[in-house]
């Protein structure tokens, strides 16, 4: 590897710390849940409402992404991305109440737009040979983030119920969940931090006509014979794209029949990444190992499972994504999903509930726990029958602080079965359609509309994601986890069919080399 293609990496690395902080920000939020539901009497939309918010936040700024990015630069729009997470990790950990904790998790919404904006600035940066690798380090780093928010809450957690000094003088017992929150802030100024030290984007500088510094710039990241080809290219991309500049002209330019085979691409990419059900599983894992009967404190131990597991598949894929290509490892990873929510889809659908009075008896931490003897001995078909039933004997509140208790004693599951599912759903994700949808985000549009495209597409997953994460805990109640987990099973097939029609191999073709295929592929599907 050359010194300038080593500076590439480098660069890439910083800016795709964004991904780390997402992740952070994005999994811790799932250890708090009952904490927050405790503390401010939460019902199931209210809580969906904490988790989603975030992905509310995004749909409000990706539409001025792509402008700002355009205006001020991909440096700076990255820069202030890094600000809004600090500012908002503050407000939640200091939240006074629901409002105050929604506002402030919607504020880091607005900065989730770093997924697209990271992807943007890498692909334009990486040399063609890198570039998958490259771009999917957002993917690891939100990965390492997420792996990071689990380990954080179940640390945070064990130490609560230690005697130590220090924590009763920190409140962590008292304020568990705001420690929880406020562990992001730290990692987030320093990704500011270091953010002071990349360069601007070469190709943005030629698209605001500063081919000079572009090529002081290039100097950095390529080798000095690839700097004139590579200039040429980016210029003969300028100069075949639409002169108008408009958002609205680039926004034309998107749904252009030249561009046709691209939006189907796209737009199945961008929905089907969410339909699996990822970040419902991601940040309410602990809500969902609760109900296989395995306890809380071993619920919070299981979510550690699903970081470890995202961290090696998406380094699986990472290593794999410029030797296999995109196409063969998204579709046969959309295989794999499918068959891995089916299994869990089995797993709950298998499962019964009931409990018995000395099931019941034996649960003197519940305060009045004789409200429970009219469900004593009846078995429950599925989860959210039983879930009906705890809420009318014990309400909503006490029902929703002991369910991992409750659930412990009166799930007759296969729990193994299920975790597998998860675990093997989770691996799937991350060496498939997680990583690699940004890689090919950032190969898919040409020079002139990328910064409104990347943006405009990562508002639709993004918008898909947040009724994900708004009705998850609705889904869960009204259908029940085998429900829940078919109808995400269903969506993927039908994205992954499209996908066998339509997606190309973008491997090792520069970002010219890509829109004439694709171009191509249009004309032979008009």
């Amino acid at each position: 590897m050359t010194l300038e293609n080593r500076n590439a990496f480098a660069y890439a690395t910083i800016v795709a710390m964004g991904g780390l902080i997402f992740g952070l920000d994005a999994a811790l939020i799932s250890g708090t849940l009952n904490f927050v539901a405790e503390e401010f009497g939460l019902s199931d939309l209210q809580i969906g409402s904490v988790v989603s918010a975030p992905a509310f936040g995004v749909l409000v700024a990706l539409p001025f992404a792509g402008y700002i990015s355009n205006q001020l630069g991909r440096k700076k729009t990255i820069q202030i991305i890094a600000l809004l997470y600090v500012v908002s990790a503050v407000g939640s950990a200091l939240a006074p109440s629901f409002t105050a904790l929604v506002s402030a998790r919607f504020l880091g919404g607005l900065a989730f737009s770093s997924l697209s904006m990271a992807s943007m600035y890498i692909g334009e940066i990486a040399p063609p040979a890198y570039r998958g690798k490259l771009v999917a380090m957002i993917q690891i780093n939100i990965v390492i983030g997420l792996s990071g928010a689990y380990f954080i809450n179940y640390l945070i957690l064990q130490w609560t119920q230690s005697e130590a000094g220090w924590v009763e003088a920190l409140s962590l017992d008292e304020h568990t969940w705001r420690w929880m929150l406020g562990s992001e802030i730290l990692p987030a100024i320093a990704w500011f931090a270091l953010l002071l030290i990349v360069p601007e984007s070469p190709s943005w500088l030629l698209l605001r006509g500063r081919n000079k510094e572009a090529r002081t710039i290039l100097q950095r990241i390529l080798p000095q014979e690839e700097i004139e080809p590579h200039m040429e290219e980016m210029q003969g991309s300028l100069r075949q794209s639409n002169e108008d500049r408009s958002i609205r002209a680039q926004l034309a330019e998107i749904f252009s029949r030249p561009m046709r085979v691209t939006l189907i691409i796209a737009m199945t990419l961008a929905i089907a990444q969410q339909t699996t059900g990822i970040n419902a599983v991601l940040f309410y894992a602990p809500s969902v190992f609760e109900q296989l009967g395995i306890g809380t404190d071993a619920a919070f131990q299981q979510a550690i499972w699903i970081g470890l597991s995202s961290l090696v598949f998406t380094a699986l894929s990472l290593v794999l994504v410029d030797r296999f290509g995109r196409k063969p490892m998204i579709l046969w990873g959309m295989v794999w999903i499918v068959a891995s929510l089916g299994l869990c889809s089995y797993g709950f659908y298998s499962a019964r509930y009931v409990l018995s009075e000395a099931d019941i008896y034996g649960m003197t931490e519940i305060p009045e726990f004789h409200r429970m003897f009219e469900m004593a001995g009846v078995e429950y078909g599925n989860d959210a029958d039983f879930k009906d039933a705890l809420i009318a004997a014990l309400g909503e509140a006490d029902a929703r602080r002991f369910r991992g208790a409750i659930f412990e004693k009166a799930a007759k599951i296969n729990p193994v079965l299920i975790l597998v599912g998860i675990l093997s759903f989770i691996g799937a994700f991350h060496f498939s359609v997680g990583p690699i949808m940004w890689v090919l985000f950032s190969e898919l549009f040409p020079i002139a509309i990328r910064g409104v495209a990347i943006p405009f597409y990562t508002l639709v997953t993004s918008l898909t994601s947040s009724l994900v994460q708004q009705f998850f805990p609705w889904q869960l109640a009204t259908l029940g986890g085998a429900g829940t987990f078919l109808f995400y099973a269903l969506t993927v097939l039908i994205g992954l069919l499209i996908l066998m029609r339509f997606l190309v191999e973008t491997k090792n073709l520069s970002i010219e080399e890509i829109q004439r295929k694709l171009i191509l592929r249009s004309s032979s599907n008009a």
